[in-house]
């Protein structure tokens, strides 16, 4: 399959993978041919790419990782208990949310096993192909990141329920935050950004008293902002002074918010979010948690359309789990646009002077819909 910008596809292409809603619910399924009222929704949506069939790319296929009942078991519970906070905003006195840790734990249970048994797989977390409300599939997206770095890092398994639980609950005082803010689609006043920034302090309050909750998992929603330089908030705590599954929560909640499609703009592909992350290394983001994070994550999706530095066009069809940054390229079309009757490989773990310069480039113009080979207007 081919990971195409939506702004490149054309009716008679087929879906190689499935299209989500905000309820986990298959939107769009796989082998649905688009139209163009198809393309223009989906754009509408915000959705940018999307995986196109292709008979030269049929053995190149992206493994979920979570299954499809954990991630829509995941997104069922942060949506119904994030409304209800939000309905409950209004009541006076004192709410419990005593259900909360039990709910919970038996979807970080599912996460935990989801991971655990595909410990060797680099992660893919494709927002691209995802239409929903952010704050839900953003929770889930953190707490599975989180989740995946604990296991890498050697936590046990009472140490990834809490970790994951301050995860998938990190955003929670969001909750309390105006939607007139929460969804502003342009740049936030400088009184509006204050008062974002209690979400932090909010989520703390809503988690700190809860009996099934630990007050580590609500001290990482406290503290999911701070950064190791001082920077942060909302106390301006600096490097051993914010709790380490903070600093974990705080690394993947930067990535997953980059690499996902919001009102005020397009997202970042992987490999730039992960630059802008870098950047950052040693003042607002540990350098070791960053270097564990960019071996455990697919910078380069699989399937991907590139441009390489030699001219030539074609996929991502393999991943160097040693070398995630530099994958195997099953090349397409050659520095002319002409289409190869037979595609070849590169592996630029070997080829080092070979260097990917774009993404999302391919010069596919219509593809046919009985054999899903590319023709060339």
């Amino acid at each position: 399959m081919l990971l195409m910008p939506i702004n490149k596809c054309h009716p008679g292409m087929r879906l190689a993978k499935n299209i989500y809603n905000e309820d986990g619910m298959v939107l769009l399924a796989v082998n649905v041919e688009l139209t163009q009222r198809l393309i223009d929704r989906l754009f509408s949506y915000g959705i940018d790419y999307i995986y196109i069939a292709d008979s030269r790319t049929d053995d190149v296929i992206q493994a979920d990782i979570i299954q499809d009942e954990t991630r829509s078991k995941a997104i069922h519970e942060i949506r119904h208990t994030f409304k209800r906070v939000m309905e409950d905003s209004n009541k006076r006195g004192a709410v419990s949310y005593y259900d909360i840790g039990r709910n919970f734990r038996d979807v970080m249970n599912m996460i935990i096993d989801d991971l655990s048994a595909h410990q060797g797989a680099m992660v893919m977390l494709n927002n691209m192909n995802i239409k929903d409300n952010y704050l839900f599939q953003h929770s889930v997206n953190v707490s599975i990141y989180a989740i995946m770095l604990g296991i890498s890092y050697g936590y046990s398994r009472e140490k990834l329920e809490t970790l994951g639980l301050g995860a998938l609950l990190h955003d929670i005082g969001k909750t309390k935050i105006p939607l007139g803010i929460l969804r502003k689609p342009s740049q936030l006043t400088s009184d509006e950004f204050k008062e974002m920034k209690n979400h932090t302090t909010y989520g703390f309050q809503i988690l700190k008293d809860e009996p099934n909750i630990p007050l580590l998992s609500a001290h990482c929603a406290l503290q999911h902002h701070e950064r190791i330089n001082g920077s942060g908030y909302p106390r301006g705590l600096q490097g051993p002074d914010i709790n380490e599954f903070a600093r974990w929560i705080g690394l993947v909640d930067s990535y997953d918010a980059m690499t996902t499609t919001r009102v005020y703009r397009r997202p970042l592909l992987p490999h730039e979010a992960m630059e802008q992350l870098f950047a950052g290394s040693g003042t607002m983001y540990d350098q070791s948690q960053i270097a564990l994070f960019r071996d455990k994550i697919a910078i380069y999706p699989l399937g991907i359309t590139v441009k390489l530095n030699t001219g030539e066009f074609g996929i991502v069809s393999k991943l160097n789990l040693t070398v995630p940054q530099r994958p195997v390229v099953r090349i397409l079309q050659d520095e002319t646009g002409r289409e190869l009757k037979e595609p070849y490989e590169i592996d630029l773990s070997i080829k080092h002077s070979i260097l990917i310069s774009e993404i999302g480039e391919i010069k596919i113009e219509e593809l046919d819909t009985e054999s899903g080979m590319p023709t060339l207007l």
